[in-house]
């Protein structure tokens, strides 16, 4: 049962005309012309090899195991049937990984991600847990052994921040975090508050792919605003002395995207240009999945706005995902960097 639903996510997603499509697209004389999209293909046909192999491998595993199992019962033999059990259980794991890496098949999926967080009003409660969410997802991160950057950050007046961009760079981060835009919600017993009083905040999280150089995003200088301003570390202290920081607004979106991890604001520039770029082409990435009406009618599952997710703390302990309704009762373990399965939860969804 669990090969037949394997074969089935293959057969949705196109995998094995995919990867037919990506070794006659390698057999071409000019495909090193490019070479970084060259290097893209690859990629992605590396992971599509991954993907069939593994299933072919599995689906042997998986009938071995059962004749095994058929011929242990007949010959009553429960150390066998025990030992097969097992054996399908282990099978089931790694097919329920497979099952994921199929859903990640997307032109997209493969690249890195910018994460952008927004603390909701509040004050400092908004601010200490948009910094709680910018770590969670940093410790993910670190977790798996993908790479982090700090973009740029607005510290809060007394903790937390009000603003921030990272950057999380290894296979696939936008696949897998590319649900987990809008607004998380925590509920908690406030360390601010003398009275220890039950508080509720608010932070938006925003995540947009990093593309690259092969995907051509028209920009025209004349709709752009920049100004630059000098990096502030924690309170409010300027680590440079000359105005390094730079901040891009696009006149027509109202796009804003700001830098200041370099000394150079030559260096902040070209990264604020990588990130205008990025989430202009998200922009008009919505614009079109708009157009789908599916996606339209599932719009307040994943759009950008809609609270996604409630972190309690106080009166019971409980993460809850409001859109799949997965819920894990270790709010510590999930903060530290456990959502896995909050995030394999949503793409079973997306992809129902």
């Amino acid at each position: 049962m669990l090969i037949k639903e394997l074969r089935s996510f293959f057969e949705k997603q196109d995998i094995e005309k995919k990867l037919f499509d990506l070794n006659r697209a390698i057999q071409e004389k000019n495909f090193w012309n490019n070479r970084g999209e060259a290097e893209k293909i690859l990629k992605k046909k590396k992971n599509y090899d991954f993907l069939i192999n593994s299933y072919k491998y599995f689906e042997k595993e998986n009938n071995d195991s059962y004749d095994i199992f058929l011929l242990a019962k007949d010959e009553n033999d429960n150390q066998i049937i025990k030992e097969t059990l097992n054996k399908f259980k282990k099978i089931k794991n790694e097919v329920k990984k497979l099952e994921i890496k199929c859903f990640l098949s997307n032109e997209n999926d493969i690249l890195d991600a910018y994460l952008e967080f927004h603390a909701g009003a509040g004050g400092t409660e908004s601010q200490d847990w948009a910094l709680m969410l910018r770590r969670m997802y940093m410790k993910w991160a670190l977790n798996k052994g993908y790479g982090t950057e700090l973009i740029s950050e607005h510290r809060g007046d007394e903790a937390g921040i009000k603003s921030s961009v990272i950057k999380i760079s290894g296979d696939y981060i936008y696949g897998f975090l590319k649900s987990e835009s809008g607004i998380h919600r925590l509920v908690r017993v406030s360390p601010f508050d003398s009275g220890a009083r039950r508080h509720t905040s608010f932070a938006s999280v925003w995540i947009y792919p990093v593309i690259d150089e092969n995907i051509d995003i028209d920009i025209i200088e004349k709709d752009l605003r920049i100004d630059t301003y000098r990096s502030s570390g924690a309170g409010g202290q300027h680590v440079n002395t000359t105005d390094s920081a730079v901040r891009i607004t696009h006149i027509p979106t109202k796009i804003v995207v700001q830098c200041q991890n370099e000394r150079s604001q030559h260096k902040n520039k070209e990264t604020c240009m990588n990130m205008l770029k990025a989430r202009l082409y998200e922009f008009e990435l919505q614009k079109k999945k708009q157009q789908d009406s599916k996606i339209e009618n599932n719009k307040s599952d994943i759009g950008w706005g809609h609270q996604i997710r409630s972190y309690v703390l106080h009166p019971y302990r409980m993460v809850k995902d409001n859109r799949t309704n997965y819920e894990n009762s270790s709010p510590d373990k999930v903060l530290d960097g456990d959502i896995d399965s909050f995030l394999e939860s949503s793409l079973y969804k997306i992809n129902a």
